[in-house]
């Protein structure tokens, strides 16, 4: 099985090249690579992996799920005749964690992060000749509790919500030509109360007599045709009218083109960049008009009040583990999402592949980013988890069915949050350059309890009990409906907010929740509470959902889980994603009672 789907939807060329497939391959366990010049044509390595998947899944040929620190990667690749004499860009989409990228033996990047991806130009180190070779040396220490590292495990074996680790490159490898002079990155913002959206665009240099071209369509109608001029800054930001040529837009009309899970409206954008009359590159881009806030304690998308009903996704694939086994794999798990009547979901401990957030776009899914945290506290720990947020927040700007980022989950990386300053300011530091980077979304700080500053308050609650456990259920009822139960430390022994901190009238969310062990065929299965068989599951579902979607206080709930992954087995579908019992049903439970959502 190959991934050779276009890997970067939102920002499109037509000419490019996959450098997924078969790669020598070899375990550096001792550390030998750069002293023996393992990047040499001399040195064969011996063994081979199926590229994008990590050694430690099945579909990487190799399947070894014991501890490698350091591995290496080597293949020859060709230059398309008809791109000499354009620059040569080469990418990946995803490595963990350190890495250092060789071509024909000269080094030409490196890079530190797991979560997000890189690029480099590679021409001036490429052959007369069409054939070329590629290195790249990996060094992912898997007992570094400091690095941000989600949910992969620093043990031999699995266990509890720890899991099978990935090493080395995760997501797509693949270049394509350029023009010396060419469009670097574009960023769109929309607003919806003005009918605009801003462009930034950058660009790779300055040179007179350029400037850029954009035609906006929506569903086929042109809606702008521009030229903007690009100073010398190589950089600019224009703000479009996007009904300037329209003489009225009736409310419904308007509505329509926003977009919303309920209406996945997106407008599509040609940029060309044109120098001295030439069109030197274009690309193929699109964007959605969308806008989230909060306001007196209920969520709005696109000014109405908005209820989430939203279930955790933690990425996991029985045969690729982080790594997707195909890209249908994300539109059927997005399909069966919203069959089972969810209008979202939380992307948990993990930077989700670029064409997961392109299918969410084009289907109309909310999803809530996050990024993979570290265990401990540390000085290094803050600085590489702020890069790699400026990496993500790059990356995912343009995308609408984005509408939070949370940067903490129940005060991993940050264990002494509730009392320690220096703890505390790290969360309200991310808090405060997340929503300087990005205004147009929500930021969820610390998900679950030991809260400071957040735009949500996002209360994790497992203690619903089982139906043999009536007295629990009883008062999981009455949590959800009374504001002093529910702002209290009774459900997991934490503080909902941290010492000097307090609740501040945010929309109070329950993002995890349930996490109902139902897997009769898995023999050594995990979950917060247990049910007998099917009608067991669905009592405890019922009594889950609808304590909360009954509560006047809540407005929106993340249910623990969507699939199984490896021990834990308190998905609503198995590992291999076959739903335990029939989607209606979910979708029924969802949707059995009317949210009453009180404008105050």
């Amino acid at each position: 099985m190959r991934r050779t789907e276009y890997p970067r939807p939102q920002f499109v060329r037509r000419d490019w090249l996959c450098l997924n497939g078969t790669w020598d391959f070899a375990f550096d366990d001792d550390n030998h690579a750069a002293a023996e010049h393992w990047e040499l044509d001399t040195h064969p390595l011996g063994g081979t992996i199926e590229v994008p998947f990590c050694f430690e899944s099945r579909l990487s040929g190799i399947q070894d799920t014991s501890l490698h620190d350091r591995v290496f990667y080597k293949r020859h690749f060709t230059i398309p005749d008809e791109w000499r004499g354009q620059r040569i860009l080469l990418h990946f989409e995803a490595v963990d964690y350190q890495c250092s990228v060789y071509v024909n033996g000269a080094l030409c990047a490196t890079h530190t992060g797991g979560n997000t991806g890189f690029c480099a130009d590679i021409t001036d180190v490429l052959n007369e000749a069409p054939g070329q070779s590629l290195a790249v040396s990996v060094y992912d220490p898997a007992r570094d509790e400091t690095i941000p590292r989600g949910k992969q495990f620093w043990e031999e074996k699995s266990a509890g919500i720890w899991y099978t680790r990935t090493t080395g490159i995760w997501q797509s490898v693949w270049i394509e030509p350029v023009h010396t002079y060419h469009i670097d990155h574009v960023k769109f913002t929309p607003d919806i109360d003005h009918d605009t959206v801003t462009l930034a665009a950058e660009f790779s240099g300055y040179t007179e007599e350029m400037y850029l071209e954009a035609d906006i369509s929506f569903r086929g109608e042109p809606i702008c045709q521009d030229r903007y001029f690009v100073n010398n800054h190589s950089v600019f930001h224009r703000s479009i009218h996007l009904s300037k040529n329209h003489i009225l837009y009736s409310t419904a009309h308007e509505q329509e083109r926003l977009w919303s899970p309920e209406n996945p409206a997106l407008f599509d954008i040609t940029l060309r960049l044109v120098v001295k009359g030439i069109v030197v590159d274009t690309v193929e881009s699109y964007f959605g008009m969308r806008k989230i806030h909060t306001r007196d304690g209920i969520t709005y998308l696109n000014n109405r009040p908005y209820y989430f009903k939203l279930i955790l996704d933690q990425g996991y694939w029985k045969d690729g583990i982080l790594t997707a086994p195909s890209d249908d794999d994300f539109v059927t798990d997005i399909r069966i999402m919203k069959e089972m009547g969810f209008n979202g979901c939380r992307k948990h401990q993990k930077v989700e592949d670029s064409r997961f957030l392109y299918h969410a776009d084009k289907m109309g899914f909310l999803v809530w980013g996050e990024m993979a945290s570290a265990c401990l506290f540390t000085d290094k720990g803050i600085t590489a988890y702020a890069k790699e947020w400026f990496e993500v927040l790059r990356r995912d700007y343009n995308h609408p069915s984005i509408v939070a980022w949370v940067p903490f989950n129940e005060s991993w990386s940050i264990p002494n949050v509730d009392s320690c300053k220096r703890q505390q300011d790290q969360t309200l530091g991310m808090y405060h350059l997340l929503k300087s980077l990005d205004a147009t979304r929500l930021v969820v700080n610390n998900d679950g309890w030991e809260m400071t500053k957040s735009d949500i308050c996002a209360i994790h609650n497992y203690a619903h009990g089982s139906g043999r456990e009536p007295e629990k259920q009883a008062f999981f009822k009455r949590s959800m409906q009374e504001k002093d139960i529910l702002l209290s430390c009774t459900h997991a022994g934490r503080s909902i907010y941290a010492q000097d901190h307090a609740y501040g009238g945010e929309p109070i969310l329950i993002t995890e929740c349930g996490g109902i062990n139902f897997n009769a065929a898995c023999q050594e299965n995990w979950g917060y509470t247990s049910a007998l068989d099917e009608s067991d599951f669905l009592q405890q579902y019922a009594h889950v959902i609808t304590s909360i979607l009954q509560s006047d206080l809540i407005y929106g709930f993340c249910y623990t889980q969507l699939s199984d992954v490896e021990q834990e087995t308190n998905g609503l579908l198995t590992y291999d994603r076959i739903p335990k019992c029939d989607p209606a049903k979910i979708r029924e439970i969802n949707s059995r009672y009317r949210h009453n959502i009180v404008i105050r």
